[in-house]
């Protein structure tokens, strides 16, 4: 049986880093200016701040007082760290949420991050060279899509998909040493390379305009995203958009802010060091992530080219087809850093991931961190190996909505009822201040107890009920008129019926249409039956854990 051994973060620094790391994720400059821009740039950013001061901070300090609280009683994961904090037994099972949400994530997020150190390679040997704008975005397409492969196995995604997972497995294996050590090369390397392409794109001005756009400007794209539109402050669509990125940016409501909490010494501070590490990844992705992608595509293709197509895929589609018009050298540098920068912002939020399996393995079977890191490692493969052979029959799509969506919300709101309302706001209150190094706001205690579960009350409502596209005003007037509530295929409740996609079979009329269209429901309800099979896995291991507990204590 493997022994036990105490562990602690090593350094404050390499504390705030990794929570950061933590944080700062692909989201940051792939979700964070797709959504700006399909939110109406500006009207996007004044509820994106507001969600973040009344959400964000607050659902942090929450997670770092649970976290810190559990681990003082010696837990390290997020069953036992929601059950220390009341006597009900099946808060442990609402816990289970924070490991399934990051093996669910885990599956495809890193293989999103294996793209990105297949994207160096190709950089630095030049396959984008000479490259039409098609020809690239083909290129992404043949990667991911195994019918362009004569075996069916897409050979390149699969090599690299393991390679990421068993880099991540073995600096998870080193435990917290090797996180931070990570964290502390990673984070500088991201800033470094994020602050380079910034300042090209900031440089850019009408340089990039062509015969094709000659109106072209970088800043188009900046003033779009930075000039406020007050009338956002009324269109419910975009606070929820907008909250739904604070969940993403911060990874809050995951249960990794718990684990890593949990792990810091019982009266050191976790108010400032919780404000560090969320400004830390306000500022990347504000700042960084706002200031590459949408004004070096608006600066060669035009604005009104970005409105369009602005989506997940311009960084692997489009970024190397712009890189290459900075000469050869500079292209290959770009599409380094770029990749390079997503890589190390997609590998300190995976790794991440894996402590509060470890931490569960360890703390109730006696595990040891290699084998909980290797253990990881082979779930994450066998969970996520489906959305590389079935990435676009939908595989992908279905573990984001649901292990990296609705999760999450459901897990926050369970988490912020327990601190605020069960174990209650003066002893949260007083674990939050216990030993810390700034004076929280005592605004922030009714927030806390109030507004931030009203706003994910709303945010977890709006998607169960998310109104027939999304015209909330008409939504309510039909309501009030006696004719119902008219969902939208969008929502919670229509996804779960697969209902977009029945609606598209029945108005398809080509035979090979309404094939794939089956197959898309065959690989979505495969999805949800392996992301519940694995849910329900992580609950017998609770249930056996508490058992084992029991018996210790009967024993003692």
């Amino acid at each position: 049986m493997a022994v036990k051994e105490k562990e602690s973060w090593g350094t404050r620094v390499g504390l705030i880093l990794a929570m950061a790391g933590n944080a700062v994720g692909l989201g940051n400059f792939l979700r964070f200016p797709v959504q700006a821009v399909n939110n109406g740039g500006g009207a996007f950013i004044i509820p994106y701040l507001v969600c973040f001061l009344l959400m964000g901070i607050p659902l942090l300090w929450v997670e770092w007082s649970m976290g810190r609280f559990g681990g003082r009683q010696g837990n390290h994961s997020t069953p036992y760290i929601l059950d220390s904090m009341t006597r009900r037994n099946f808060w442990k099972y609402f816990g289970v949420f924070g490991i399934f949400t990051n093996i669910g994530v885990a599956a495809y997020y890193c293989y999103i991050e294996s793209w990105t150190m297949s994207y160096v390679l190709h950089s630095i040997m030049g396959t984008f060279r000479g490259l039409s704008q098609t020809e690239v975005a083909d290129f992404f397409t043949k990667y991911v899509d195994v019918a362009h492969s004569t075996t069916g196995i897409p050979y390149e995604a699969v090599i690299f998909y393991i390679l990421c997972l068993a880099l991540n497995t073995y600096i998870l294996s080193r435990g917290l040493k090797g996180v931070e050590r990570a964290a502390k090369i990673g984070m500088p390397l991201l800033i470094a390379f994020g602050a380079f392409l910034a300042l090209r794109g900031l440089t850019l001005g009408t340089s990039g305009a062509s015969a094709e756009v000659p109106t072209a400007s970088a800043w188009d794209g900046l003033n779009f995203l930075w000039t406020p539109q007050f009338d956002s402050l009324s269109n419910p669509k975009v606070w929820l958009a907008a909250a739904g990125q604070i969940f993403f940016t911060l990874s809050v409501g995951m249960g990794t802010i718990h684990c890593y909490a949990a792990y810091v010494r019982s009266k050191d501070d976790i108010a400032l060091n919780a404000v560090s590490a969320g400004f830390m990844n306000e500022f990347v992705e504000v700042v960084l992530g706002s200031s590459i992608v949408i004004p070096i595509a608006a600066g060669y293709l035009g604005l009104d080219w970005v409105k369009e197509n602005a989506g997940f895929g311009m960084a692997f589609q489009t970024m190397p087809f712009l890189f290459e018009k900075w000469g050869t050298f500079l292209a290959m540098m770009a599409g380094v850093m770029w990749f390079g920068l997503l890589f190390f912002a997609g590998i300190t939020s995976s790794l991440a991931m894996g402590t509060p399996w470890m931490g569960f393995m360890r703390d109730e079977f006696d595990w040891g961190r290699k084998r909980g890191a290797w253990s990881f490692g082979l779930i994450v493969l066998l969970l996520g190996l489906p959305t590389v052979f079935f990435f676009q029959q939908g595989v992908f799509d279905e573990y984001d909505y649901w292990a990296g969506t609705v999760s999450l919300v459901v897990f926050a709101l369970a988490e912020v009822v327990l601190f605020a309302w069960i174990l209650g706001m003066d002893r949260g209150w007083k674990e939050l201040n216990e030993g810390a190094d700034i004076r929280v706001p005592v605004v922030y205690r009714y927030i806390i107890k109030y507004i931030t579960p009203v706003l994910l009350a709303f945010v977890f409502l709006g998607s169960l009920f998310t109104p027939l596209n999304n015209d909330w005003q008409g939504a309510f007037d039909g309501l009030l008129a006696g004719n119902g509530w008219s969902l939208d295929n969008s929502s919670i409740i229509k996804q779960i019926t697969n209902a977009g996609l029945y609606a598209q079979l029945h108005a398809a009329t080509d035979p090979v249409v309404a094939e794939g269209i089956r197959q898309r429901i065959f690989f979505a309800n495969l999805a949800r039956g392996i992301l519940t099979a694995t849910f329900l896995g992580l609950c017998l291991l609770v249930f056996l854990s508490a058992r084992r507990r029991a018996a210790k204590a009967v024993k003692a």
